[in-house]
């Protein structure tokens, strides 16, 4: 990860030769299983809604950075598929991916969920961050999360038994959707960075591009609109986005199901789940863009795509040969 962006124009060594103070920069890796809210938490460290969210488990494929630069820090989070025992080529990158991200990253935070206390793929986690331990590059901390639906024995329980899995280990009781003890968090995130340079443009908030989150903000939308087996058989590619001055941005993409079934189910009764979802989508986009959007849908079946490694190398993913 550390290096992208990296110049001999941003480092700290010319930092110091002309008298600025340290700067401080790093990579922050969110490790968790499933649906424990560790994209909420980068939307929250951010303080923009930048990864997707559903009541969904697996809403999370993608690792991807979120960035927050302030005088003295450049803070990248990155948010991780949830970890989970795979069941197809796309499952296997997912997890593949998240280990990737807990491995090259500067600190770990394993995320765990208040409510639901700690299982099986919780144990694994912590496991991790125990083999991982401090050293001078590495720092790791565990987020107990969702702390605003439990009461604070329930938060003791679950942090008595954090700590004997990973003795010592600092543990922070917070809650994403309301921002409790976010700041006390970035705070120890920023004392236990390593100095270094500016990786991103100060006003850089992800190293995605807009296709990207174009596509995620529809498939958000399929995610909260749609039941049944259709949320985890949906994959978005975003064919056309061009960008107009004084006009709209004309973004068109294809939803992509694994069955005839799920396509009627995806565009609904006389098109209206697809306007639905068309509508819901077009409004983040205009949100996160500051700029008007036309956008055009469309629904196509290709089978048993979650298994066809051409496909998954087609929208990014890179499977094991």
């Amino acid at each position: 990860m550390a290096g992208a962006g990296y110049s001999a124009e941003n480092s700290p060594e010319k930092a110091r030769a002309i008298g600025m103070r340290e700067f401080k920069s790093g990579y922050v890796a969110l490790l968790g299983k499933p649906n424990v809210g560790k994209s909420t938490l980068l939307n929250c460290f951010v303080q923009e809604p930048l990864a997707i969210i559903s009541p969904k488990p697996q809403t999370t494929r993608d690792v991807i950075f979120g960035i927050r630069t302030d005088d003295s820090a450049q803070v990248i989070f990155v948010d991780t598929p949830g970890l989970h025992l795979p069941k197809h080529a796309l499952g296997e990158q997912m997890v593949t991916s998240a280990r990737q991200a807990g491995s090259d990253a500067d600190i770990v935070l394993a995320v765990v969920d208040a409510e639901a206390g700690i299982r099986s793929e919780d144990k694994a986690v912590l496991d991790f961050l125990r083999q991982r331990g401090h050293s001078p590059r590495v720092w790791t901390a565990v987020l107990i999360n969702k702390i605003d639906r439990v009461s604070p024995d329930t938060v003791a329980l679950v942090r008595e038994v954090c700590r004997k899995r990973v003795p010592d280990i600092a543990v922070f009781a917070v809650s994403a959707r309301n921002a409790e003890n976010i700041d006390a968090v970035l705070a120890e995130i920023r004392a236990h960075l390593p100095e270094g340079p500016l990786y991103y443009p100060a006003d850089q908030l992800t190293d995605r591009h807009q296709r990207f989150i174009a596509a995620e903000f529809i498939r958000e939308q399929v995610l909260l609109h749609c039941q049944e087996e259709v949320p985890h058989a949906v994959a978005v590619v975003v064919e056309e986005f061009k960008e107009n001055p004084g006009r709209k941005i004309v973004i068109g993409a294809t939803i992509y199901v694994e069955r005839e079934s799920q396509k009627r189910i995806v565009i609904g009764a006389g098109g209206a789940m697809l306007k639905t979802i068309g509508t819901a989508s077009r409004h983040r986009m205009e949100q996160f863009l500051g700029q008007g959007v036309f956008l055009q849908l469309w629904v196509k079946v290709r089978e048993r795509w979650r298994k066809d490694d051409f496909f998954l190398r087609q929208l990014g993913y890179c499977p094991k040969n």
